[in-house]
């Protein structure tokens, strides 16, 4: 296993931070839906719907999506892991966010490191870019995790809402799932993607009918 270097740990923290322009601060991932709907009200609500985000839908394929992506040989073999991640979106909106982001994300990052990558779905495409640039696969994936949970994270903070010591306990207790989940998945294959958090998926359809709403998804 290849040792991350302070270069590796740094790229990834700013590929993965608030302030590189994706906009992933704009998607909530169905967390607003189910907000409005009462079914997120608490921090232990968040903590529980977050985790099972992690560990039982988007963030568990995710995680097998990006690794696949890093381990693809050829531009065929990437393509298909991406058109994978496409028919693995459970709604029109998930599909959008997962695009959106990606576009973004696979624009600045070929710019910025003069990189060689088409435009992929968000973790295909950090998959790629941590590949290309010999960055360390269950580094990428643990980071990449951490991330999305603490987006949703700040969304909750503003949405149920959580106080802001509450929710850096929230990504500090989420923080150690993500780490499993990507030494669970640095091995695994497409095979093994699956989801059974269907809750969420439901809350994201939702949220494309919803009146009145913050966040794109």
């Amino acid at each position: 296993m290849a040792t991350p270097t302070d270069a590796d740990i740094l790229t990834l923290t700013q590929w993965l931070s608030p302030a590189y322009p994706v906009g992933g601060f704009a998607y909530s991932h169905g967390l607003e839906a189910a907000i409005e709907v009462g079914a997120v009200a608490s921090a232990q609500d968040t903590k529980a719907w977050i985790a099972d985000v992690l560990e039982n839908g988007a963030g568990w394929n995710d995680a097998l999506l990006l690794a696949a992506a890093f381990k693809a040989k050829d531009s065929e073999e990437l393509n298909t892991v991406d058109a994978t991640a496409r028919a693995f979106c459970a709604s029109s909106e998930r599909l959008m966010e997962a695009h959106l982001l990606g576009q973004a994300f696979s624009s600045v990052t070929a710019e910025v490191w003069d990189l060689d990558f088409d435009q992929l779905t968000y973790p295909v495409a950090v998959g790629r870019a941590a590949r290309l640039k010999s960055i360390p696969l269950i580094l990428t994936t643990k980071m990449f995790l951490q991330a999305f949970a603490s987006n949703l994270v700040a969304c909750a903070t503003r949405l149920v809402p959580l106080g802001q010591t509450d929710a850096q306990k929230l990504i500090r207790d989420l923080t150690a799932l993500c780490d499993r989940l990507a030494e669970d998945t640095q091995h695994l294959g497409l095979e093994e993607l699956s989801s059974t958090a269907f809750l969420s998926d439901i809350a994201s359809m939702t949220h494309e009918t919803q009146y009145s709403r913050i966040f794109r998804t």
